[in-house]
């Protein structure tokens, strides 16, 4: 018989590299594998709320103190700009905002405009035109 070389054949010649026998040596130390599993499982079930939220948060995840006219629309003095963004987008779709004819534009009422500053806002700019209310 002649010697097989090369990646696949490593794998299938001889009897300890048998992909057959395989199975049965990790079924020989059970106990290993399975107090591995124990300790993740343990591990995973020892995280809760509290652990999350005691993460620190930096960026546009740490709530900000916001200026009046945002937290006229927000509802809140001190909100992460990524929650502000989603209130505003819900704030949006409940006074049914959007132009019919392009959804992408925003129809500004009296407090969009106290914020934006604009009659028309386009979808994009709806983030850079909340910086100013950010206080840091």
């Amino acid at each position: 018989m002649a010697a097989a070389t090369g990646f696949l054949t490593a794998f299938s010649v001889g009897d300890l590299a048998s992909p057959i026998t395989l199975p049965r040596r990790a079924a020989l130390i059970p106990g290993r594998w399975a107090a591995a599993g124990a300790l993740r499982v343990a591990a995973e079930a020892g995280t809760d709320e509290a652990e999350k939220k005691k993460k620190k948060q930096w960026g546009i995840t740490k709530p900000r103190p916001v200026s009046p006219q945002l937290q006229a629309v927000v509802g809140e003095v001190e909100i992460p700009r990524t929650q502000a963004l989603k209130k505003i987008w819900a704030y949006i779709k409940e006074n049914n905002l959007q132009d019919p004819d392009d959804k992408r534009i925003i129809l500004c009422d009296e407090k969009l405009q106290n914020i934006f500053g604009k009659d028309r806002v386009g979808f994009l700019e709806i983030s850079g035109l909340l910086n100013p209310h950010f206080t840091k």
